[in-house]
């Protein structure tokens, strides 16, 4: 069993809140999400902003985006969506309480089906987009940008 040890990333002014399913590996040894050099959301998020990221939880700071994940704990092979099982979601009502997410970004299928299984009771609109995992193979990073763009209209 796995368990999630890095904090969620909000604060009072956070508008979208951008759910994955588990840390990879790399990101729970490091501390912070999405650090595995692979894995494409840094990027991303990179491009639609038009700006260099420097600081992350500066840039997620200013632009009102939250981070967490669907997964309190699992079952897990490395860093594989696909292995994952035994699930205890993590709760997202202290997030919802203290910031004003208005809406869920689901990072992946498996962080969209996680959330539809076990996060029945948040009565906020989600939008399921394509994997920023270097396992998601089939979605390269122009068609990832072109998805992710949306997240900028809730972000204001």
């Amino acid at each position: 069993m796995e368990y999630h040890t890095i904090k969620p990333f909000y604060n009072k002014d956070s508008k979208i809140l951008i759910l994955g399913s588990f840390p990879s590996v790399k990101s729970r040894e490091e501390g912070f999400y999405y650090a595995h050099p692979k894995n494409r959301f840094w990027p991303v998020l990179a491009s639609i902003f038009k700006e260099e990221i420097v600081d992350k939880k500066e840039f997620l700071k200013k632009h009102n985006i939250a981070l967490f994940d669907v997964c309190a704990s699992c079952e897990i092979k490395g860093s594989s969506d696909a292995s994952i099982k035994e699930v205890k979601p993590n709760d997202l009502s202290q997030i919802l309480k203290e910031s004003k997410i208005k809406i869920i970004f689901l990072n992946g299928k498996t962080a969209s089906n996680l959330y539809k299984k076990y996060m029945k009771n948040i009565e906020l609109p989600t939008i399921t987009l394509p994997s920023t995992s270097p396992a998601n193979a089939t979605v390269n990073l122009e068609k990832l940008i072109n998805k992710y763009k949306i997240i900028k209209e809730f972000t204001k």
